[in-house]
């Protein structure tokens, strides 16, 4: 890769040399070397480091481009004008560089594109991207439509090496992998729609103890998976490394039956106020990425028990779901086995929710419930369970759900010495009234939700009505809990006066969980790359009118 200066425009531009090994070449006669870009001073996209929310062909979340940030760097070059045209190949010719030595090419439309380079930079493995060598980006693209993002597209752009001969026949139309997708209640507020990810109202998240199912916050990674529950079987891994396999049937008939109460909420919880500080490029969850419902099914610890555990026992349960991409890689996630065997972990494997059959977005026909722990465990769609020595190897549990310091960036980052998240830290925020209400002066109701990991118990939650200056003691209601085992929220509510004269409430809340650990006050401290874990002081500014 070479870096030059023409000497009469001053241009800066960067050059790409290609090898091209096993393919014949007598068009590269006709297909002069181009010049592959130029940088500029002001947005280039080479200067910008972007991440893609959901995965890659496969499974990165991130589209990382560091190298060319830090060559950016080294220089300050002005604007670019535009180069010749580009060569013409045709599909086998862009067949023929399937592999590092011949180098890596795809294709998307009718552009032909180079990513030999990118290969290291993904955070999945350069297998996923292999897996579209050679080939047409669509049918892996389908899969995760926040691909079609203009930043995304600017960034494969940059990679362009040639177009598609106009008389190659057009690819037969990719089938939409999300067509077979549950109706959705038209209410939810929708993040993204392929794969679906929604939260409801703010102002209904707090009419219920209980969430009903249409408004459970929905969080799909991928497309939702059609199962048969005659057909259905779950394997488990024994202790002797054999697998059981157990129906649904085997499951109802041969263990226990609990019902745990457990409020589930995902990681980016709240993260649209971390990217309001600093965008992290990911799905901008409100408050809403957190619900609560009561699960019906059997112990996980029953069914270890029965596959030869002990209690005792050291090492790590992998789960793997029914969803998956169109490399054949599944949704995958792991806890402590020791979470698992505890008698007082009330770990379940669901197959009701709120006295209900599991809806198909919350798992049907079977899911794992890990009271206390971060939403990305709680796997759907069971299909497999494993006991191991080490965690899972899947990129949702290696190299995604992590926190780190504000001081940590894409191209200082390593997932390997970040913890994976397991018990979340303790949050609430307010549901009512909006940030876009107005009210008159006279009394107010303030309500909100209020839920700590780890079983630990919410004891407080103060509330202020002018920025943290003075404080309330709010009313808490919801199911008593047993010490260490309390796994649902609280739902709050304070009843205040708002004297005339008033102009602007500005409403904040903060809860204390059994441990007494305590939100912090703003998001600064807090922020991270993948923006999650934002727990801080949830604020809304109203206006007060007129009476």
């Amino acid at each position: 890769m070479l870096l030059t200066r023409t000497s009469k425009s001053g241009l800066w531009t960067l050059q790409k040399t290609y090898w091209f090994r096993t393919c014949p070449p007598a068009y590269l006669a006709s297909s002069p070397s181009r010049p592959h870009g130029t940088w500029n001073s002001a947005g280039s996209t080479r200067r910008r480091f972007v991440v893609a929310a959901g995965a890659g062909l496969g499974i990165g979340t991130i589209l990382a481009y560091g190298n060319y940030r830090r060559q950016a760097a080294e220089v300050d070059p002005p604007a670019s004008t535009s180069g010749p045209p580009f060569p013409v190949f045709t599909r086998q010719e862009v067949a023929c560089h399937h592999s590092d030595a011949d180098r890596v090419w795809v294709t998307y439309g009718s552009d032909v594109f180079d990513v030999t380079d990118f290969l290291e930079l993904h955070p999945g493995g350069k297998s996923k991207i292999l897996l579209a060598a050679g080939g047409a980006l669509e049918p892996f693209w389908a899969l995760y439509a926040m691909h079609k993002q203009e930043h995304v597209l600017e960034i494969l752009q940059s990679y362009k090496v040639g177009e598609l001969s106009p008389e190659e026949p057009p690819q037969p139309s990719v089938g939409d992998p999300y067509a077979e997708d549950p109706p959705r209640h038209p209410a939810l507020k929708i993040n993204t729609l392929k794969p679906f990810n929604a939260e409801p109202p703010s102002e209904v998240i707090a009419e219920n103890y209980l969430t009903p199912s249409p408004f459970f916050f929905k969080r799909n990674h991928l497309p939702v998976p059609l199962v048969d529950p005659a057909a259905y079987r779950l394997h488990v891994q024994d202790a002797c490394g054999r697998t059981l396999s157990l129906s649904l049937r085997d499951l109802k008939r041969s263990f226990r039956k609990h019902d745990v109460v457990a409020t589930v909420q995902c990681a980016g919880n709240r993260r649209a106020e971390m990217n309001a500080l600093q965008s992290t490029n990911r799905l901008g969850w409100g408050i809403g990425a957190i619900s609560t419902a009561c699960w019906g099914g059997v112990l996980l610890r029953d069914v270890l028990v029965h596959a030869g555990y002990q209690p005792g026992d050291e090492g790590h349960v992998c789960f793997e779901g029914l969803d998956r991409d169109q490399s054949g890689t599944v949704y995958g996630a792991s806890i402590p086995l020791k979470k698992a065997m505890n008698p007082e972990g009330d770990v379940l494997l669901a197959y009701e929710m709120n006295g209900e059959e599991l809806p198909r977005d919350h798992g049907f026909p079977l899911r794992v419930v890990v009271p206390g722990t971060v939403g990305a465990r709680s796997v759907k769609w069971l299909t497999r369970i494993s006991v191991g020595p080490e965690e899972s190897k899947s990129h949702w549990q290696r190299k995604d759900y992590k926190g780190f310091s504000p001081a940590v960036t894409w191209d200082t980052v390593d997932f390997s010495k970040a913890p994976s998240i397991q018990e979340m830290p303790v949050q609430s925020a307010i549901t009512e009234p909006s940030p876009d209400a107005s009210v008159t002066p006279g009394e107010l109701t303030v309500k909100g939700y209020a839920w700590s990991g780890g079983g630990r118990n919410v004891i407080r939650v103060d509330v202020s009505l002018d920025g943290g200056k003075s404080w309330r003691e709010a009313e808490l209601t919801g199911e008593e809990q047993l010490p260490g085992r309390a796994w649902a929220w609280k739902l709050w509510q304070l009843k205040a006066s708002v004297p005339t004269g008033t102009k602007q409430l500005n409403i904040v809340c903060k809860a204390v969980d059994s441990s007494y650990n305590e939100q912090p006050d703003t998001v600064g401290p807090i922020w991270n790359i993948l923006g999650v874990l934002n727990n801080a002081w949830h604020r809304v500014r109203i206006s007060v009118g007129e009476d």
